[in-house]
């Protein structure tokens, strides 16, 4: 199973690389295999020389924004009874759709940028977005800066990796991790900060 699997991602890989930055764009908008994988094989084809480091960002934040137009839709025009219905065949489960309802409800829009630092988080987040309709241009702000870090992040991590680029998790790690730390201090700052205005203006 685990073989054919792998093999079965090999081939996506293959395909993304023939493809070219359009396999960069159109691997992160359906994501099909984790967008760090997609984006640290891009990073291993600069190192062969084979595509352009800052075409290959671009790429990866035109493919992430395209994703996430397409979730934040889902939500606005299908909603919960859509979500519910065929939420399983796009692999959103209810429990995470749920924690992102809750978080975009206690956070607001900063979840936007926030979320996409945060596993599971940043594949949800734009759903409830979509169903608060918030404003389609702020929310595409918001997920251009925070795709921007991250499409920088596995695409260095990638290149510099090389042939070892396959061991993008074990490297990544030792960033991501604080960057889910800084992520979630922001949240709460800014839950600390919203509340705190809200008591001044009932003083």
């Amino acid at each position: 199973m685990m073989d054919t699997l792998h093999q079965w991602v090999d081939q996506l890989l293959i395909w993304i690389e023939d493809l070219g930055y359009w396999g960069i764009i159109i691997g992160l908008a359906i994501e099909v295999i984790p967008s760090e994988i997609v984006l640290a094989y891009a990073g291993y084809l600069v190192f062969k020389g084979e595509i352009s480091f800052p075409i290959a960002v671009i790429c990866g934040v035109i493919g992430a924004i395209l994703q996430q137009w397409l979730l934040y839709a889902i939500g606005r025009f299908g909603g919960r009874p859509f979500l519910d219905k065929f939420g399983k065949f796009l692999h959103l489960k209810p429990k995470h759709i749920d924690i992102a309802e809750r978080w975009f409800e206690k956070y607001g829009t900063i979840i936007v940028f926030t979320g996409r630092f945060v596993p599971v988080m940043r594949q949800v987040v734009s759903i409830p977005a979509g169903m608060a309709r918030m404003n389609l241009k702020l929310f595409t702000l918001l997920t251009v800066l925070a795709s921007i870090p991250w499409s920088i992040l596995f695409v260095w991590l990638g290149k510099s990796l090389g042939d070892n680029w396959e061991n993008i998790d074990d490297k990544a790690s030792k960033y991501v991790q604080p960057i889910i730390l800084i992520a979630l201090a922001l949240l709460i700052a800014y839950f600390i900060y919203q509340y705190l205005r809200k008591r001044g203006k009932n003083i």
